[in-house]
């Protein structure tokens, strides 16, 4: 196993972060577009978000038929076959201007991120020292953030300046080359072996992980998490841009920099593991990303740039434990576990925007506040009951011993 601060963990590390960049950084480069968009073709808020919606959604059901695949041809082949395939599909929304064909273009983005996404961790969950993994998944989420603000500040500042298609060649540019950083500095497998034609097998793992509450509602979590951490960033960049901010896209993307909140909590998050309970660590980032919903509530730019870097410190922190929780508690078939958990998450964050959005566009912020409470309360009862569920295990493990 790879030990913490060797040069095999570094290289894994690097290496997997710049992955994890690249891949949030193309997955959200629409975000900010989006009320660009919804003027250009003519729509109304939730037909817009389909752009966004479809490459989350096709993400979170390709996650687990790649998470299989990688046990019978490999994490790294998997991984490497997602990240070469985005710039390609990013070509193809080139040639057309037709809404539909975008939408499609973009859940095809989405299957090919889900490559990437559904076994980076458990490759490092099978490499690292259990203290190497914990110090590696701090490191690979707050990647995830560092992209996500990287692609939604391109996607908006070069459409304001350029147009969408300048911001997808752009993209592609720099996605090309990090990939052939990825490819040359990411080590092969040396504890993992692939196993072909155990479909069968992995089919019972799926079975296995479904029935296992402790999993489950680690899940359930990051789906209620991520519908309101993505998608409360959507409806502030429609409030940005309308009556009495009249933003420019461009401007109104910089909201994005308050993910930087999210990176340093990311990091924070494995320390925590380390010192304190994650239960306890995930209902704490719950309170944190609600005190800037709330503050966030006040028609002044200071406050909502607070109330959103609240809310990312906040999401990133219950989600990096959220996450972890899941890949450690999973006994087997670790992918398959992980891409289990992302399946919840990016379905959650899918049909939350259609939700929020729809709160906007019926009563603006107070509506979006009156849902936001809704999702908050069923994370909240998620996490309660994980912690009751980890109690009554651990009481049973001690009689046991006894």
């Amino acid at each position: 196993m790879i030990s913490l601060g060797s040069s095999e963990y570094h290289k894994v590390t690097l290496s997997l972060a710049l992955g994890s960049f690249l891949v949030f950084c193309n997955l959200y480069l629409f975000q900010p577009m989006l009320p660009t968009m919804a003027a250009h073709f003519s729509l109304s808020e939730t037909q817009v978000n389909w752009v966004f919606a479809a490459a989350t959604l096709a993400l979170s059901v390709s996650l687990v038929p790649w998470a299989v695949s990688s046990e019978s041809f490999g994490r790294r082949r998997v991984m490497l076959i997602g990240l070469f395939a985005m710039p390609m599909i990013g070509g193809l929304m080139l040639l057309t201007n037709q809404f539909w064909i975008i939408v499609v273009c973009r859940a095809l983005m989405g299957i090919a991120i889900a490559a990437f996404a559904s076994v980076a961790v458990a490759y490092m969950a099978e490499e690292l020292e259990p203290k190497a993994f914990s110090q590696a998944i701090g490191n690979y989420i707050a990647a995830n953030s560092l992209g996500g603000i990287t692609g939604r500040i391109m996607g908006g500042n070069l459409t304001d300046a350029f147009g969408w298609h300048f911001a997808v060649m752009m993209m592609m540019g720099i996605t090309l080359v990090g990939i052939l950083v990825v490819f040359w500095l990411l080590p092969a497998q040396r504890h993992f072996t692939p196993q072909r034609g155990m479909l069968r097998s992995h089919n019972r793992s799926l079975i296995t992980h479904m029935k296992n509450p402790v999993i489950v509602v680690a899940m359930l979590i990051g789906g209620a998490n991520f519908a309101l951490f993505v998608n409360l960033y959507s409806v502030m960049g429609f409030r940005l841009v309308a009556e009495p901010h009249n933003l420019p896209v461009g401007l109104a993307s910089l909201i994005f920099l308050c993910y930087l909140g999210g990176t340093v909590s990311s990091k924070l998050s494995g320390r925590w593991s380390l010192r304190h309970s994650q239960l306890n660590g995930m209902l704490l980032g719950a309170c944190i990303s609600l005190s800037g919903m709330l503050i966030a509530y006040f028609e002044c730019l200071p406050t909502m740039l607070l109330g959103l870097m609240l809310i990312s410190f906040g999401a990133f922190f219950t989600h990096t434990l959220a996450y972890a929780w899941v890949s450690q508690k999973a006994t087997h078939a670790k992918a398959t576990a992980t891409a289990l958990y992302l399946v919840h998450y990016y379905i959650g964050g899918s049909l939350g925007g259609f939700f929020l959005i729809y709160c906007w566009q019926v009563q603006r912020w107070s509506g979006v506040i009156g849902g936001g409470l809704v999702l908050y309360a069923l994370v909240f009862t998620f996490c309660l009951r994980l912690k009751s569920m980890e109690s009554k295990q651990r009481t049973k493990a001690k009689l046991e011993t006894v």
